[in-house]
C-alpha cells in the first residue's frame, strides 16, 4: 500500500507502478488508497511516523472501574488490527489519510496501572455497602484506585497537551469512558468555552459511583464540575441513568440532553431527522469536542461493549449528526472513541472493532474537514 521516497532515492518506473501513485515531491510517503492495507504498517495500514502525522491516536488500555463486564482495555489493539479493513474512499470527505494518521504504542506504564487498579477495583465492585463501611482493607483499596485513576488522568493530560502544543490533533482511543478526562481538560484549556458533544447510552453524571471518583459513570459530572472552561455539554442517545443524574442534568443550564426515548418518539411521529440533527447542533458553540462512547449506538453495532443497553442510535444517524456539525461551520477541534471491546470468547469476531475503526475514521475526516485540512465532496 505504501512506499517511502527519499531525496537520495530515484523513483523508477517500476516503483511508480508498484505504488500506483502519481509522482510526488521527494521525501513524501506515497500511498495507494486502492491497495490492501496491513495493520503491521500502522493504523489503517499507513506508514506515517508521529512527527509526520496531523492526527495522533493515543491508545489507552484501561477498564479499572468498569462495573458490568471488563474488556474495553483491549479495545485500542482490536481497533488497530481491524483498521486494515478500511476503504479510504468516502462519499462525504476527501482522503483524510493524506493528512497523516498515526497511533502510538500502548503505554507499558498505563497497562501496569490498569492491572493493579482493576484487581483492587473488582474487590470493591463485588462488595456490598455494609462491607465497604466496615472493611478497612477495602477502604484502603478504594483510596488506591482513586489515586491510580488520578495518575491516568495526569498521563493523558500531559500527552494530549504536548500534541496540541505541537499543532497536532490528539485522539484518545479507549478503554472505558474514564479515559478521556485529561484530554478534555487539555482541549478546554486551549479552546475556552469548548462545547462537548457526548454520544452515549449513559449520562455518566454520577457523583463518585461506588466511591470511584474517576469512574466511567462519572466522567461528564467531573467534566462539568472540574473543567470550568467547558461551556456546554450536549448529550445524545441517553437511555440508562439514575434519578440523581436526571436531576443533575435538568438543573444544569450548561447541559442539554437528547434522551433516546424522546428521539424515538419524535422520529416515529414523523419528524425529520435532519431537523432533529440541526437542533442538536444548534446548542453547540464554535469549537466542539466529541466524546463518543460506542454504546451510544444500537448494541447490534457493539454487542461486546462494557455496558450495552437496548435502543440507541443507528450508525447512519450518528454520521448525519457529525456531518451536520461540519456543515454548520463549527470546528471539530478534537474527539475520542471509548468502550469498544472485542468478543471475550471468539477472537475471530472483530465486529465491534470493525464498527469502531470506521467511526474513528469518519470522525477523523470530519475534524480535518472542519479545520480546512481536507475537503468535503
Amino acid at each position: 500500500m505504501t512506499k517511502k521516497v527519499t531525496a537520495k532515492k530515484k523513483i523508477t518506473p517500476k516503483a511508480k507502478a508498484k505504488t500506483k501513485a502519481k509522482p510526488v515531491a521527494e521525501g513524501r510517503t506515497v500511498i495507494d488508497p486502492n491497495a490492501k492495507a496491513s495493520s503491521k504498517d500502522g493504523i489503517y495500514g499507513l506508514p506515517f511516523k508521529e512527527h509526520e502525522a496531523k492526527v495522533v491516536y493515543l491508545p489507552i488500555p484501561w477498564d479499572v472501574t468498569t462495573s458490568y463486564q471488563a474488556g474495553t482495555s483491549k479495545g485500542p489493539e482490536a481497533i488497530l488490527m481491524a483498521s486494515e479493513q478500511i476503504d479510504f474512499f468516502d462519499l462525504d470527505y476527501i482522503d483524510a489519510y493524506q493528512a497523516g494518521l498515526f497511533m502510538k504504542k500502548e503505554s507499558a506504564k498505563i497497562k501496569k496501572l490498569n492491572r493493579e487498579g482493576r484487581a483492587l477495583a473488582k474487590k470493591i465492585i463485588d462488595a456490598d455497602d455494609a462491607a465497604m463501611a466496615k472493611n478497612k482493607t477495602l477502604q484502603a483499596a478504594l483510596k488506591k484506585v482513586n489515586s491510580l485513576c488520578n495518575d491516568l488522568n495526569n498521563e493523558v493530560y500531559k500527552e494530549t497537551k504536548a500534541l496540541l502544543d505541537n499543532d497536532q490533533i490528539s485522539v484518545v482511543v479507549g478503554g472505558d469512558h474514564a479515559t478521556p478526562f485529561g484530554a478534555i481538560k487539555a482541549y478546554a484549556e486551549k479552546y475556552e468555552g469548548l462545547g462537548v458533544l457526548h454520544f452515549d447510552a449513559h449520562s455518566d453524571t454520577r457523583d463518585a459511583y461506588m466511591g470511584f471518583e474517576n469512574s466511567h459513570a462519572s466522567i461528564m459530572h467531573n467534566v462539568m464540575e472540574k473543567i470550568p472552561q467547558v461551556g456546554k455539554l450536549v448529550q445524545v442517545g441517553i437511555r440508562d441513568f439514575c434519578q440523581q443524574e436526571y436531576e443533575y442534568t435538568q438543573a444544569n443550564p450548561k447541559v442539554e440532553v437528547y434522551f433516546d426515548q424522546n428521539l424515538t418518539r419524535r422520529k416515529l411521529a414523523g419528524e425529520s431527522f435532519e431537523k432533529i440533527a440541526r437542533e442538536i447542533v444548534s446548542h453547540l458553540p464554535k469549537n466542539v469536542y466529541i466524546s463518543f462512547d460506542i454504546d451510544g449506538l444500537d448494541p447490534r453495532y457493539c454487542p461486546h461493549t462494557g455496558t450495552p443497553v437496548p435502543g440507541g442510535l443507528d450508525y447512519s444517524e450518528v454520521v448525519f449528526i457529525i456531518n451536520e456539525l461540519i456543515r454548520s461551520k463549527r470546528t471539530l477541534v478534537g474527539f475520542d472513541l471509548v468502550e469498544v471491546a472485542p468478543s471475550p470468547k471468539d477472537k475471530a469476531d472483530e465486529w465491534d472493532a470493525n464498527v469502531g475503526m470506521r467511526l474513528l475514521y469518519k470522525m477523523t475526516s470530519a475534524a480535518l474537514a472542519s479545520q480546512g485540512l481536507i475537503k468535503l465532496r
